[in-house]
C-alpha cells in the first residue's frame, strides 16, 4: 500500500508545484501595452462619437443658447518689506470677461447673436503709512469694451448663405459711445464644418461716433469674420473670434482688427479655470490717443502718426469661471 501510494504522493507534488508556479509566472508587458492602446483607441472613438453627438445637436432646428465668464483677482500688501523700493504697498486688480450666444437655426436661414464684455479694475498705495485723497483711493479702471453681433444668414447650400452683419463695438462704463464703432454690411458666410463660421463681407460701412475734439472717420470697406468654438479633451473648450474692416477709402489709416481667444477648464458642474486674451490693431484710436497728449500738434495727421504711438494693444485675463 505505501509502494501504491508514494507514486501518487510524487505526482500530486508536482502538480500543484506547477500550478503555483504557473500563478507567479512574469506578467505579459507586450500584451498588457497592446490592451492599453486598444482602451485607449476606445476611447478617442467615444470622444469623435460625442463631437459627432454635439454638433448634430448645435444643427438641429431651434434655438442654442449659452454664457461663460471669467473673474480673475489679485491682492497683495507689503508692510515694511525694505527690500523693495516701496516697503509699504497694497495692490488689488479685478477683473471680468463674459460672454454668451444666442442662435437660431432653421433648414433655410440662421440667426447667430453673441456678445463679450471685459471690465478690469486697479489699486494701487505706494505709501500705507498715510490716508490718500478720496481720488486715489479708489479703484481706477484698466479695461472696458463691450462688443455684440446679429448675424443673419439665408442658406443656398449647406456651406453657403447670403448674409447680413451688424456688429457694435465700444466702451461702457465711462466715454460709453466716444468712440463707438458700428459695423453695417452684406455678403457672404461660410461654415466648412460645424465649429467655424467665416463673415465675407465685400459691402460693408463702418460708422465711427465720437464728440469733442476727437478725430475719426467712418468709410466704406469690406468685412471679414472668423468665429471658432471647439470642445477639446479633458473638458478644455477653446473660442476664438477674428474681426476685422478692411478700409477702402484708407487701408492703413482707417482699417481695424480685433482678435478674442479664450480657453475654459470645467473642473466641476459648470465651475472651472478660465484663459482670455485680446488683440487689437486700431490706429485711429492710436492717433486719438496721441492727440491727447500735452504739447502735441493740434495740426497732425493721422498719417504723421510715428510707429511707436500705434502699437499692438492687448489685454489678458486669468481667473475662475462658470459656464451656464
Amino acid at each position: 500500500m505505501l509502494k501504491t501510494l508514494l507514486p501518487l504522493t510524487l505526482v500530486l507534488l508536482l502538480f500543484t508545484s506547477g500550478s503555483l508556479l504557473a500563478q507567479d509566472a512574469p506578467l505579459d508587458v507586450d500584451k498588457i501595452k497592446a490592451d492599453i492602446a486598444a482602451k485607449e483607441g476606445q476611447i478617442k472613438s467615444l470622444e469623435g462619437d460625442v463631437a459627432t453627438l454635439a454638433a448634430s445637436i448645435a444643427n438641429l432646428p431651434g434655438w442654442t443658447k449659452g454664457a461663460a465668464g471669467v473673474l480673475g483677482m489679485n491682492f497683495s500688501n507689503f508692510n515694511q518689506w525694505l527690500g523693495a523700493a516701496n516697503p509699504n504697498t497694497f495692490a488689488s486688480t479685478i477683473g471680468f470677461s463674459g460672454n454668451g450666444f444666442a442662435n437660431y437655426n432653421q433648414e433655410k436661414y440662421f440667426w447667430r447673436n453673441d456678445g463679450n464684455l471685459t471690465v478690469g479694475y486697479t489699486k494701487l498705495n505706494t505709501n500705507t503709512d498715510i490716508a490718500l485723497p478720496d481720488s486715489l483711493d479708489k479703484y481706477s479702471k484698466t479695461a472696458d469694451a463691450i462688443n455684440i453681433s446679429s448675424l443673419f444668414g439665408y442658406k443656398l447650400t449647406e456651406k453657403w448663405a447670403v448674409s447680413a452683419l451688424g456688429e457694435y463695438r465700444s466702451t461702457v462704463i465711462s466715454n460709453f459711445n466716444d468712440p463707438g464703432y458700428l459695423d453695417i454690411g452684406v455678403g457672404m458666410t461660410w461654415t466648412p464644418i460645424t465649429d467655424l463660421v467665416v463673415v465675407i463681407h465685400p459691402l460693408n460701412y463702418n460708422i465711427v461716433m465720437s464728440s469733442g475734439d476727437l478725430q475719426y472717420e467712418s468709410s466704406l470697406g469690406a468685412k471679414l469674420v472668423a468665429d471658432y468654438t471647439k470642445s477639446l479633451p479633458k473638458g478644455i473648450a477653446w473660442k476664438s473670434k477674428l474681426s476685422a474692416f478692411i478700409s477702402y477709402a484708407d487701408t492703413q489709416n482707417l482699417s481695424n482688427w480685433t482678435w478674442i481667444n479664450g480657453f475654459n477648464f470645467n473642473i466641476f458642474k459648470g465651475l472651472g479655470v478660465g484663459f482670455e486674451l485680446g488683440l487689437r490693431g486700431n490706429k485711429q484710436e492710436g492717433f486719438n490717443n496721441f492727440l491727447a497728449v500735452p504739447g502735441t500738434d493740434p495740426l497732425l495727421k493721422i498719417g504723421d502718426l510715428p510707429d511707436t504711438e500705434n502699437p499692438l494693444q492687448s489685454y489678458w485675463l486669468l481667473g475662475f469661471t462658470y459656464n451656464l
